[in-house]
């Protein structure tokens, strides 16, 4: 999975880069990881030894920014001083992309959670001229992720016009989370593939993949912190045979396991990947 397709910024399969895996993976960097991906806010002005490490993988790997706090959808004014730093950042790092949620995080004050966004044609108006602001700030396109929610506050559009609103209405791109679809359609009651397969295929720039939690058989909680579930690997070949071999991200970020076992969920990932472009070259040969 070498090749790259221009609609995305990288290939293959990544990984989320945490703390906490950093010194078994300085230890002997795995070849089965194509890139990585980092919160800014937590990289943003950090030097001495985390900042070397952080170099480290820089230097060995593509790495992309998954934001955690710029709130896209709060009422607090835009915060356009995180907004440069991370333009810096990335100018810095010759970093090829940043997304953040499609959520809010609180208002004047962080939260630490990601609120849902009310699904009104206001709303879609309000966050899009938001979106638009931050993407000239950056100088690049950016983003938004489809987010796990559990208690919707306004439901005037259903999240599948919500989400395809904003996208057009901001002109960005979308973070595909493979994981967070199942949680939602379980915790909503609606299909998972119907809603996958209405995303714009033209605007999606990676796939995030992550573990969740079996608070009851029709409650999940999205933690990244298990394995990836059967139905969530289930959609993420579903959506490889109808996008292609899309970049895919494994999210882990807590109860890490052995590295050796996130390294298979990347080796799995890739295997589908192959399979996706197997099926695709047969389809090419029959038709031709």
């Amino acid at each position: 999975m070498t090749e790259r397709n221009e609609q995305y910024p990288v290939s293959g399969a990544g990984l989320g880069l945490r703390r906490a895996l950093m010194n078994k993976l300085m230890a002997d960097p795995p070849a089965e990881i194509d890139f990585m991906e980092v919160a800014p806010e937590n990289w943003i002005h950090i030097g001495g030894r985390l900042g070397h490490k952080f170099r480290f993988f820089a230097e060995r790997y593509p790495i992309l920014l998954h934001g955690l706090s710029l709130s896209i959808g709060a009422p607090s004014p835009l915060n356009e001083k995180l907004l440069y730093d991370i333009k810096a950042f990335m100018d810095e790092h010759d970093i090829p992309f940043y997304s953040d949620h499609l959520s809010s995080c609180g208002d004047d004050g962080q939260l630490y959670d990601l609120m849902p966004i009310p699904f009104t044609e206001d709303a879609v108006k309000y966050v899009a001229r938001r979106i638009r602001r931050a993407q000239d700030i950056l100088e690049r396109r950016m983003a938004i992720e489809n987010v796990s929610y559990y208690a919707p506050t306004d439901t005037s559009m259903t999240e599948i016009e919500f989400i395809n609103a904003v996208l057009e209405e901001a002109d960005c791109d979308l973070l595909l989370d493979i994981n967070n679809i199942v949680v939602n359609s379980i915790n909503h009651q609606y299909d998972a593939r119907e809603f996958m397969l209405a995303m714009p295929k033209d605007r999606i720039k990676y796939f995030h993949l992550a573990g969740h939690f079996v608070e009851a058989e029709d409650l999940r909680i999205d933690t990244h912190g298990d394995a990836v579930d059967d139905q969530v690997w289930q959609l993420l070949a579903e959506a490889y045979e109808h996008f292609g071999p899309v970049p895919t991200l494994l999210e882990r970020d807590f109860n890490f396991p052995p590295i050796e076992e996130l390294l298979k969920e990347i080796r799995r990932i890739k295997a589908l990947q192959s399979a996706a472009v197997g099926d695709d070259a047969v389809a090419e040969s029959a038709g031709g």
